[in-house]
């Protein structure tokens, strides 16, 4: 007689999902394209921890992938967004949360003299486009090579479905490479409108790059030169940087900035930014959804952005990733393994020299999953406030255990 295995919750999930989802799964979280060993579907979370149907518990050094930049279930946000759910949510209107929001976002980003709201990063870039070409009465937007702007046609990593049309209108070049840019600049011509940019280059399953100066106040000049417009794609990295925008410190001008991951602390909400001058051309484009009005979200993200002056919660981000970045630096040099620890310390990627189809870093990120760290072998990992040094040396007893296990596959 064969003995029977019952299924775990996860299992049973994902083989009904089976049935009713299109692959089972869809998009960047369906684990069929991170390791079948991932969970797929989760139960909870709290701070720094999330939690799966099967009840294993993970520090989540992805933080929902970006979104969570308090903790999860952070207690002050809550509050608010019960708060604006006891009052209503979708309504024929926005409420007056909406103006309190836009009131603090642009007194908090430097480059903002007015904000519009969405739901999603894909919505933020795209009407960031559709703005600028309003603006310009030109076509041409430049992009950096392999960079991830969203979800749609113009834009999807995966063009399947698309048309070469939806990319027409799009210039590419390489990122921090000025002579690169500048080709795509004179391919572009008379309809060149402007450029968009994620603050540093995160494109997966690369090392990181941050910008050099020279190459961000290249563009700054170009733009102005040619009377078009800079675009900040501030998705990924809003609010983990810097308050008043990811380029802030840099000291350069942006005249439009895209918005979402970290604005709410997980609640659904994006945002476009920008200058007087365009103030114009974005009440111009039509811009619109069912639920872009909703007043919980921006709730959340009201009580987020306090929150996050109030504690300094860059500065513990920033602690948590320089003790996350000084450890496992240390613990790959004593395995003797090369490694490339890249991009800023609250929002850190690792690499294995050589490491070409990155087996070595899917070994690695498996053995931390068992040893209870959520992490991603392609992706680039997140701080968030919640992560103080007990978390951080939670995560380095666990990247410890996958260090061994990438030593010992490497001497056999």
């Amino acid at each position: 007689m064969t003995a029977t295995t019952t299924a775990t919750a996860g299992e049973a999930l994902a083989r009904r999902a089976a049935d009713v989802i299109p692959g089972g799964m869809y998009g960047h979280q369906a684990v069929r394209n991170l390791s079948p060993k991932y969970p797929q579907f989760f139960a909870g979370g709290d701070g720094a921890v999330i939690r799966d149907v099967d009840g294993n518990e993970y520090v989540d050094l992805m933080c929902s992938w970006g979104p969570i930049v308090l903790g999860h279930r952070d207690p002050v946000v809550n509050r608010a967004v019960q708060d604006q759910m006891d009052a209503g949510d979708c309504l024929a209107g926005p409420s007056a949360t909406l103006v309190d929001l836009a009131e603090l976002m642009v007194d908090t980003i430097a480059d903002a003299d007015w904000v519009l709201f969405g739901k999603n990063g894909t919505d933020a870039t795209t009407a960031c486009l559709s703005i600028t070409r309003a603006h310009t009465a030109r076509s041409v937007i430049l992009v950096a090579r392999g960079v991830y702007h969203g979800a749609a046609p113009w834009c999807t990593p995966d063009p399947t479905g698309t048309l070469a049309s939806d990319r027409i209108a799009m210039g590419y070049f390489d990122y921090n490479d000025q002579e690169s840019f500048d080709r795509a600049l004179e391919a572009a011509g008379d309809d060149f409108a402007g450029v968009m940019l994620t603050p540093f280059l995160h494109v997966e399953g690369r090392d990181q790059e941050l910008v050099t100066p020279d190459f961000a106040r290249h563009i700054r000049r170009v733009c102005d030169e040619r009377d078009t417009l800079l675009i900040l794609d501030d998705v990924r990295c809003g609010f983990r940087i810097a308050h008043g925008g990811s380029w802030e410190p840099l000291g350069v001008r942006v005249d439009l900035s895209a918005w979402s991951k970290a604005i709410a602390n997980g609640y659904p909400l994006s945002a476009v930014t920008g200058s007087d001058a365009v103030r114009a051309a974005a009440s111009r484009v039509f811009l619109t959804g069912s639920f872009w009005m909703n007043s919980t979200p921006m709730a959340a993200s009201l009580a987020t952005i306090r929150r996050l002056a109030e504690i300094d919660g860059l500065a513990r981000m920033q602690r948590a990733g320089a003790r996350l970045r000084a450890g496992i630096v240390a613990q790959a040099a004593h395995h003797g393994i090369e490694i490339d620890y890249t991009g800023p310390d609250v929002m850190p990627y690792l690499t294995f020299a050589g490491d070409v189809e990155h087996r070595r870093m899917i070994r690695f990120a498996e053995a931390a999953l068992r040893a209870g760290v959520y992490l991603h072998p392609r992706h680039n990992w997140f701080m968030s406030a919640a992560m103080d040094d007990e978390v951080i040396d939670r995560v380095l007893r666990g990247t410890e255990i996958a260090f061994d296990e990438v030593a010992k596959h490497a001497l056999r």
